[in-house]
């Protein structure tokens, strides 16, 4: 099956992963329109966007002038009827269903062109985003993973209703993209986070029955298994909100007692420590100018 390659895409959603995924596809030569209902988020979205390619830049990884041309393929707009050349809308935005499908619904309407209507989502079911729509053959997950500039992988959720012209659509757009693409039924996890989660959870359990310290449980990993980094610096990294909601995606579809959101989980999100984001979750973290002007 040959796809064209595509010029035109949609963000909605200008948080730290709509953002990087905008990035992403202005860095691969695509226009993306990047969509958020308030001028704050897109504000942050700009100065966190501007801030990558100054680093990029200053590390050689991008020219100067190509840093330049990439910023301008980038065009951020609180108006939902602009994405409307969209080929690709990518949907980044809370995990949350009832969030996720009105705002389906919109892009459905607002996108008619679109050969690909994605969701981000780390947990929700792409069948009930699906149904919010006309078109369920033309919606699958497409899950990023953070930094999505630096990280390669993008998984594929192929939906009950997925068609295979979208799926071939997504693996050509992912590598379009410069990323490797794997395929995952639509339950819960996917790939990733279903061997993920029960890995770092556990590493919260051991943290919260005081079997070793936050240092030790990295080190040990870092150091005895080579891993790039600890669970509980991961956990800070992916953001304890998101590790909460996947955890409660999973636990809910499959019941394992490994999968549920440990009480301390609960506690540090409840009280607004939700990692690097944030600036404290298991560590402590200067500020993000971006994030705090969110």
């Amino acid at each position: 099956m040959t796809i064209q390659p595509f010029a035109t895409v949609g963000v909605a959603g200008a948080g730290f992963m709509g953002s990087g995924i905008a990035e992403t596809v202005a860095r691969a030569g695509m226009r993306v329109t990047v969509y958020e209902p308030g001028q704050r988020a897109l504000a942050a979205s700009r100065e966190r966007i501007d801030r990558s390619v100054a680093r990029a830049v200053r590390g050689e990884k991008l020219a100067p002038q190509e840093g330049v041309r990439l910023v301008e393929r980038i065009t951020w707009t609180t108006e939902l009827a602009e994405i409307e050349d969209a080929e690709v809308v990518v949907e980044a935005i809370v995990e949350d269903l009832d969030a996720k499908r009105e705002l389906f619904g919109q892009l459905d309407a607002a996108a008619p062109r679109a050969r690909i209507l994605a969701s981000n989502t780390s947990s929700i079911p792409i069948a009930s985003l699906a149904a919010a729509t006309t078109r369920p053959e033309r919606v699958c997950g497409l899950h990023f993973f953070s930094p999505v500039p630096v990280m390669s992988l993008v998984e594929v959720v192929v939906g009950l209703d997925t068609s295979l012209e979208t799926i071939a659509a997504a693996d050509a757009f992912a590598a379009q993209l410069g990323k490797h693409a794997i395929r995952t039924k639509d339950r819960a996890g996917f790939v990733v986070n279903f061997l993920l989660v029960p890995y770092l959870m556990s590493a919260v359990r051991m943290l919260e029955d005081g079997f070793a310290t936050r240092e030790d449980l990295d080190e040990g990993m870092r150091q005895g298994c080579g891993h790039p980094m600890g669970p509980l610096t991961l956990c800070d990294f992916i953001g304890l909100d998101v590790l909460e909601a996947v955890c409660d995606s999973l636990y809910d579809e499959f019941k394992r007692p490994e999968y549920a959101p440990p009480a301390l989980l609960r506690r540090m999100t409840a009280a607004g420590r939700r990692g690097r984001k944030s600036g404290r979750g298991f560590y402590e973290y200067a500020p993000d100018r971006a994030r705090v002007s969110a």
